[in-house]
């Protein structure tokens, strides 16, 4: 406030205040100032506008929020604590944090790539979509080229996509001729000659056996092997694996699968299976073999059932059989001759040797993983035997 008396021959009075605002917006503080004007006032007009001015000025500056050094700056809106899809609860797509729903989809559409042998690079990413409180919209968002995904590594060609199941079930009376007593829970029944391989997980209320099947048979092709039918008609080779299990896990191929207890007792059991379903190929097929005489040096004795010829590249999967005896396992692995140095060895000619991966598991069925470069069944006896078998092998 300024307070002046006039222009007259008279001392003239003034008081000037001003409030200064402190920096907790609480506390004030009134500076008075008072002067005295002596006459003339008409010369001491202009000091006293200038001084009028800075006091209202400085009144001016001080009101204004002071910033505090000391509040730490918010870096939110960069959110720069870019987490993996392994860990955290942020998740990023591309580039870009992902929108509600956007991390989901890519996952599916990478995990579809993987499963039918399609690069990652040639799946489109989604775009980015801002996140806001509002409803998704439920228009497609266009198409965008801004993102470019890293290249990635083509998966190995796959004869067909993965499918997983899992369920809880009670068994029933084994319906297969001279089964009665048996109680039979069924996880993949027969499909037109489809092959299935994968592996099941599970926990049951009694000691477990898994079958598979194989088949079905040609006529006259059952000769001595374990037959499993419900007509007598349509029948299938029966591979019986006794695990004698409550729990555990076993890969598996056949033209079917089932849990099996070989008393009346039912049981229940909660299983996880993961497989795949093929059509018959050069190296994925069911079959029957008769063994022939054994062509390899020093074997003239033995008789043998190719399923895989010898190739240059070796073959690795799974081989399920069922034959008429107790059979050994054979796979050949190319080897030079300097290399022979006390190892098996096998050869025809004397001249093509191979490494002979001879395994004997003293039963007439079951289920084997391998790798080699051929694939066998093999007696050490004179008289052919007959095996039906299952295989889904790659290269």
């Amino acid at each position: 406030m300024l307070f002046l008396a006039g222009q007259h021959q008279m001392p003239v009075y003034f008081t000037v205040a001003y409030t200064i605002k402190t920096k907790n917006f609480k506390n004030f503080a009134t500076l008075l100032f008072h002067s005295t004007v002596a006459k003339p006032m008409s010369n001491k007009l202009p000091a006293v506008l200038l001084l009028t001015t800075v006091l209202i000025a400085s009144a001016t500056v001080t009101t204004i929020p002071v910033s505090n050094a000391l509040i730490q700056r918010d870096f939110s809106y960069i959110n720069d604590n870019h987490l993996t899809v392994r860990t955290g609860n942020t998740k990023v797509c591309g580039d870009h944090l992902c929108a509600p729903g956007e991390w989901d989809k890519l996952q599916e559409q990478l995990n579809a790539a993987q499963m039918s042998n399609k690069s990652v690079a040639n799946t489109p990413i989604p775009p980015k979509t801002p996140v806001s409180n509002t409803a998704p919209s439920t228009t497609p968002p266009a198409p965008t080229t801004s993102i470019t995904p890293a290249p990635t590594t083509t998966m190995p060609a796959m004869t067909s996509t993965w499918t997983s199941k899992d369920g809880t079930i009670t068994s029933v009376q084994d319906p297969g001729q001279g089964h009665s007593t048996h109680q039979l829970a069924v996880i993949l029944p027969p499909d037109n000659g489809k092959i299935y391989s994968g592996v099941i997980s599970w926990t049951s209320s009694e000691p477990m056996q898994v079958v598979e099947l194989t088949g079905p048979l040609n006529a006259g092709d059952d000769k001595g092997q374990p037959i499993w039918t419900t007509d007598g008609t349509t029948k299938f080779a029966l591979t019986l694996v006794d695990l004698n299990q409550t729990t555990g896990s076993f890969y598996f191929t056949g033209n079917a699968l089932a849990l099996h207890y070989s008393f009346p007792t039912p049981f229940t059991a909660t299983y996880s299976v993961s497989y795949t379903e093929s059509d018959p190929s050069d190296t994925v097929k069911s079959g029957t073999l008769t063994s022939i005489q054994d062509p390899g040096q020093g074997h003239a004795s033995h008789q043998l059932a190719l399923i895989l010829p010898p190739s240059d590249k070796p073959y690795h999967g799974v081989l399920t059989y069922s034959a008429s005896e107790p059979i050994q396992l054979v796979t050949l692995v190319p080897i030079t001759d300097a290399d022979k140095k006390g190892q098996m060895v096998y050869t025809i000619d004397g001249k093509t040797w191979f490494g002979l991966v001879f395994v004997d598991p003293g039963n007439s069925m079951g289920t084997w993983q391998f790798s080699g470069n051929a694939l066998a069944v093999h007696t050490i006896h004179t008289t052919p035997f007959q095996v039906s078998y299952t295989v889904n092998a790659h290269q």
